[in-house]
């Protein structure tokens, strides 16, 4: 009533052509329908004590909220009430997951094409922090390496800069190098080189953004011990090929709750602008041992004759498999893990640190593989069906051994040596 009594008003202004003193005081009316351009200044709003009922100030634009380590990130994003931006690509029901991270209204979701500049420019619009985790470990017939891992990360940081953006984190890998390190593949990885070209794509648009590079992370919904206990990767006899079987190549795997704990960290941090962390686990340890440990846990090992490390070398079949699964349009993601040659590659390098700052500098506290692997591979286990009778028959697994300087140092002289070192007991 107080909308229409105002509307008459102005109507016999309008008809009289008389100054009332109502009109005078409300020269106009808006209306609940009108919709009126503004620019909002997140640091004037109310905020209340901390949690999700309440405001942090931020408004954080998420690439790749969608994945493994994005729905870590959008979890913390909603615990310190901040409001999200997920943009997402095709359907987006895969995106409905996320709504309940955040409290009413806090949760926003934006259609976007990496390709598409103003999609992406309007995603990052009304943010002061964007995080990119886009990144595929395979290639499709829409998205080359360098489109995902360069292209599409350089035109985010330069829309990012264009748009007053505050923060940006950008994603890596622990092994990008301009040439990385060779196992098999003639040139090395295609993955690693354009991770690497894609830091300085960033740099050269964004030069505050702060870079994480990765080791291999695991957690629940993982592509990294979904990978390992596919039947795609093991061979048909119950074996694990490894390139070398394991014993030349050392691995830090990390708890994908520690890196999140860095990235969110890392938002807030003045001496995180520009730096590069590289992000690997406290435990360094052969691949065969790393094997041999995560499959104890789920009640495999020699002994029992459920399981043995092989050569990948001496078996063609994992190699010719990981080819044409590589080609395959389907299942990439949640039915092979981004299993291709590339990713036998790369899971052939060590993790080798470049003596960059490390999670433990933003004030993450590391977990062990003792810590969270039982858990985490609990659903793996060969005798879940079984109901144990009392605690005795609880399996007991003993910590992985990690592996020493010196024993490093001797295993990495082992195998500079070449195919030769390959051959069991020539050396």
């Amino acid at each position: 009533m107080a909308a229409l009594s105002l509307r008459g008003a102005q109507l016999l202004k309008a008809q009289t052509g008389s100054t009332s003193v109502l009109a005078t005081v409300l020269p106009s009316c808006s209306y609940a329908s009108e919709v009126r351009p503004r620019k909002i200044d997140t640091a004037s709003m109310k905020r209340g004590r901390g949690g999700r009922s309440s405001f942090s100030g931020d408004v954080v634009t998420v690439f790749g909220a969608s994945g493994f380590i994005g729905r870590g990130i959008a979890n913390r994003l909603g615990k310190n009430g901040s409001q999200a931006i997920y943009p997402y690509r095709g359907e987006h029901y895969k995106m409905l997951r996320l709504k309940v991270t955040g409290d009413l209204g806090q949760v926003l979701f934006c259609p976007m094409e990496l390709k598409d500049e103003d999609s992406i420019r309007r995603a990052v619009s009304h943010s002061n922090i964007v995080i990119n985790l886009i990144g595929r470990g395979v290639e499709t017939s829409n998205f080359s390496y360098e489109d995902v891992n360069i292209t599409g990360p350089q035109t985010i940081a330069r829309i990012c800069k264009e748009a007053g953006v505050k923060r940006l984190v950008h994603m890596s890998h622990i092994n990008a190098r301009e040439e990385p390190e060779k196992a098999f593949l003639p040139g090395g990885s295609r993955f690693l080189k354009t991770k690497f070209r894609g830091e300085l794509a960033v740099r050269s648009e964004f030069p505050e953004a702060p870079i994480f590079r990765p080791s291999d992370v695991y957690g629940q919904g993982d592509s990294y011990l979904n990978h390992y206990f596919s039947t795609w990767r093991r061979n048909m006899s119950k074996g694990m090929p490894l390139f070398g079987k394991g014993e030349m190549t050392f691995k830090q795997p990390i708890y994908m709750s520690d890196l999140v704990t860095g990235i969110m960290n890392s938002l807030y941090d003045p001496a995180a602008i520009g730096e590069t962390y590289e992000a690997m686990g406290p435990q360094r340890l052969t691949q065969h041992e790393l094997m041999t440990y995560m499959y104890a846990l789920t009640n495999r090992t020699k002994e029992a004759g459920t399981f043995r490390v092989t050569e990948l070398m001496m078996d063609p079949a994992t190699i010719a498999r990981a080819f044409m699964i590589g080609k395959s349009p389907f299942g990439t993601v949640n039915t092979f893990y981004q299993y291709n040659l590339d990713r036998l590659e790369r899971d052939s390098v060590s993790d080798m640190s470049q003596g960059l700052p490390d999670l433990t500098d933003l004030g993450v506290k590391l977990h062990t593989l003792e810590d969270k692997m039982p858990w985490e591979l609990a659903p793996f286990d060969l005798y879940s069906y079984h109901h144990l009778e009392g605690p005795e028959e609880q399996t007991v697994v003993p910590p992985p051994t990690v592996v020493t300087m010196e024993q490093e140092r001797k295993l990495l002289q082992k195998r500079g040596l070449g195919p030769i070192a390959l051959v069991p007991g020539l050396l």
